[in-house]
């Protein structure tokens, strides 16, 4: 794996962990098990049975709890935050071995960014969904982030330039629609 495909799919995979923080490292995990992932050094343990499950553990309670109205608000909370430290972690191991100040700025920067910026983006549909829905759309969007996270996963083992051109597409487009709500807003008033 180059260089510039080892960055791509760390930074698609930080940006699926804004939707879901634990299908990214369950997918990585499973790609590292059957052989499929070289990891770096450092990460090698991602790729053993006893993290694969533990990684299915966490992503099934994630999943499900998001289903549940109240404790989905809860979980955005804490979210942004882990998805920014484990999109970062992500990141950093598909960088090559170099200087790690630059390794950890670049995987902050570009993965722990990304990450965040998604939760945030998927914390704004949710309170949106809430607002106006009262709460019933929530589950719809659960569905839909659990799907987008599975998605772009599996899209950035397979076609990374594709996984983030379709996260830069994504981020982009979702930014001008807020842009666009709060400028509609602004006129009104």
């Amino acid at each position: 794996m180059d260089t510039l495909e080892g960055i791509s799919i760390g930074i698609a995979l930080s940006a699926a962990c804004g939707f879901r923080i634990f299908i990214p490292p369950l997918v990585m995990s499973i790609a590292a098990v059957f052989g499929h992932l070289p990891l770096a050094s450092g990460f090698a343990w991602m790729g053993t049975y006893p993290a694969l499950i533990a990684f299915a553990v966490a992503t099934t309670v994630e999943v499900g709890a998001y289903y549940i109205p109240l404790v989905d608000h809860l979980l955005d909370t804490i979210a942004t935050p882990t998805a920014i430290a484990i999109g970062t972690a992500i990141t950093a191991a598909f960088l090559p071995d170099t200087d790690p100040l630059l390794k950890w700025t670049l995987a902050a920067i570009a993965g722990g960014g990304t990450a965040g910026t998604i939760q945030g983006l998927t914390g704004i549909a949710r309170i949106s969904s809430t607002a106006l829905t009262i709460g019933l759309g929530n589950s719809v969007v659960a569905t839909i982030e659990s799907f987008g996270a599975f998605v772009l996963s599996i899209l950035a083992l397979v076609l990374p330039f594709l996984a983030v051109s379709l996260a830069v597409v994504l981020i982009v487009v979702s930014l001008s629609k807020i842009i666009q709500i709060l400028y509609s807003k602004k006129q009104v008033e």
